[in-house]
């Protein structure tokens, strides 16, 4: 016998007056307009954004990092912004940052850049003074956008923290993680979307890993950007390598035969760039190497060496130095020819077995370029953009 639902009839309750309802509605309505009139500090200071994203328990490291004024681009007299672990390290690109998915990373922002400067930045007076680190692929609250919106920026002389989670991937949910090759920037110099600052040089790289991904020897930044530029400079100045004592550095892309060379290339700015690199290629995959030995997987997977790279795009590779070519000058450039012709172009140099440099000929010498020093000259000799992993720890450990 089939069964049928049995519905209760209850006498309809008493509906309250209309104008109770209309109370509510006007009550929610004059709460969203005061939460959005009295700016979203308000929010932030009662609580209204969560401080860590979900899966971040606590911080598993800690990093300080100072925003700080350096001296200006030698060639345009362009005021020039860094990020350092130090204040005396600040250079552009700022420091390489490595997450491993899962690890919740903390990171104390301290703006040294003086108020004048960021006055002069800004486009409309109205607009705050101030920095702030917004950072692409991981995870992170409204408290960590690093924007105007959320009140998520650090004053002049002031200090604030951030909280990054790189998420790790989940089979069950789908969830593909946070492992790639991302980069960190400011969003709030001279406007809401911190174009000041990214011309000004305050953005760096940054690399999640995953479990088991084989980690490289050097790691370097290359941004491609407007005025035909890697890494904000063009010409002379974007390989100052001595040719007797190479130190590796945003200026300076040296390795020996055989060491694991890492790249993290990011597109800033306005314009569309490809990047290529000579006598090099890398597999078309998140780490740019191929595990395994699945033959069907192996051949589906594309081997390139030129990139097409647009604005706030990213992505990385690991190549081993010289394989099958030996030591050498080896070209990195735009392939776009008019922007590789204004200098947008510099060298991987590569050192034979026993560290030296190969000799240069004809135009192809690098010198120290004006403008070498200050905010060009490494603070170390492993430097911002090039992490020399023989001896690195993530930074803050």
């Amino acid at each position: 016998m089939e069964q049928t639902d049995v519905i209760e009839h209850r006498p309809e309750p008493k509906r309250p007056p209309r104008t109770s309802g209309l109370r509510t509605l006007l009550a929610v309505a004059v709460a969203a307009i005061t939460l959005g009139s009295a700016g979203t500090a308000f929010a932030v200071q009662s609580g209204y954004f969560a401080e860590k994203p979900d899966g971040c328990v606590a911080p598993d490291r800690s990093i300080e990092l100072y925003a700080v004024e350096l001296p200006r681009d030698p060639s345009t007299n362009q005021v020039r912004l860094g990020y350092g672990l130090t204040p005396q390290a600040a250079s552009y690109p700022g420091p390489t940052l490595e997450m491993i998915e899962g690890e919740c990373l903390r990171l104390t922002l301290h703006n040294q850049v003086p108020e004048a400067t960021l006055a002069a930045l800004r486009t409309d007076p109205s607009h705050p003074l101030g920095v702030s680190l917004h950072v692409h692929g991981v995870k992170y609250t409204q408290d960590s956008d690093g924007t105007v919106e959320p009140g998520s920026y650090v004053a002049p002389g002031q200090s604030r923290s951030y909280t990054w989670y790189a998420k790790p991937r989940n089979s069950k949910t789908g969830s593909p993680g946070t492992a790639g090759y991302w980069w960190y920037h400011d969003h709030v110099v001279g406007g809401s979307h911190g174009t000041q600052g990214l011309n000004a040089g305050l953005f760096g790289g940054l690399v999640v890993r995953r479990q088991g991904d084989p980690r490289p020897d050097r790691t370097y930044v290359s941004f491609f950007g407007d005025r035909q530029t890697i890494n904000l400079r063009r010409g002379a100045e974007v390989d100052t390598c001595d040719p007797v004592d190479p130190q590796p550095g945003p200026t300076c892309l040296v390795a020996k035969v055989g060491e694991k060379v890492e790249f993290i290339v990011v597109g800033i700015g306005n314009d569309m760039h490809t990047f290529h690199l000579h006598g090099h290629a890398w597999a078309d995959t998140r780490t740019g190497l191929v595990a395994g030995d699945n033959k069907a997987l192996v051949d589906s997977i594309p081997v390139i060496d030129n990139k097409t790279l647009g604005p706030g795009d990213s992505f990385g590779f690991t190549v081993v130095a010289g394989d099958a070519v030996g030591p050498g000058h080896w070209m990195l450039h735009c392939h776009m020819q008019f922007h590789s012709d204004l200098g947008m172009a510099t060298s991987l140099h590569i050192l034979d077995e026993n560290g030296r440099m190969p000799p240069h000929h004809g135009s192809h010498v690098h010198g120290p370029a004006a403008g070498s020093g200050g905010a060009n000259a490494p603070a170390s000799n492993t430097p911002a953009g090039a992490v020399d992993h023989s001896t690195h720890q993530p930074a803050g450990n």
